[in-house]
């Protein structure tokens, strides 16, 4: 057969990255709170593979609440003024996959839901963003009766804790797969 009438094979797949801590962090993005604020609180962790060795390329965004639950509507998400608070940081994680905030811990958004942040995750080989949430593990009352919480297998639901570590200072690690793998959250998909 002629070289020009060979049927097309399938162009190979290729992964994402690793580029994502080039163009994406910003000065002041993991500081949704000042660290000097009275109420600020850190939120860290470690994104993990799925044999649970860091990744060194990530990118983590969070966004939350203000302490009362409300969604914020100040400005400034790019350009930080240390003092006002706008819901939303990104952070790229270090040699050792590791991650940090400052943030405030949000209040519930609606009655009988507990605290919670959201948080998304870029990483290599991961062709969609993932998005959880990190509930707080010193909310047990409100853990107990959430709806998204109370759907979730008993026995992964510690994947979507942040432990508290130190004052004021929260443990979540995000394991990308494996055993212990975080869960993700498909939002907008029709079922």
């Amino acid at each position: 057969m002629p070289e020009q009438h060979r049927p097309l094979g399938q162009t190979p797949s290729q992964t994402v990255g690793p580029f994502f801590g080039y163009a994406l962090p910003y000065p002041g993005g993991p500081e949704v709170r000042a660290p000097w604020q009275p109420d600020a609180v850190r939120v860290h962790g470690t994104v993990l593979d799925g044999a649970g060795e860091p990744i060194p390329d990530a990118i983590v965004e969070i966004w939350g609440a203000d302490a009362a639950g409300l969604a914020s509507t100040e400005r400034g998400s790019l350009d930080r003024d240390r003092h006002a608070f706008t819901g939303f940081g990104r952070a790229a994680v270090d040699r050792d996959g590791h991650y940090s905030f400052t943030t405030i811990k949000p209040g519930a958004m609606r009655d009988g839901s507990a605290p919670y942040l959201l948080v998304t995750v870029f990483a290599r080989g991961v062709l969609h963003h993932l998005f959880t949430r990190a509930y707080f593990g010193d909310e047990p009352e409100a853990n107990a009766v959430d709806p998204l919480l109370t759907r979730i297998d008993p026995d992964r639901r510690g994947t979507l804790l942040a432990e508290p570590d130190a004052a004021s200072s929260y443990r979540f690690d995000v394991r990308l797969q494996g055993e212990g793998e975080t869960v993700f959250l498909d939002y907008g998909t029709e079922r």
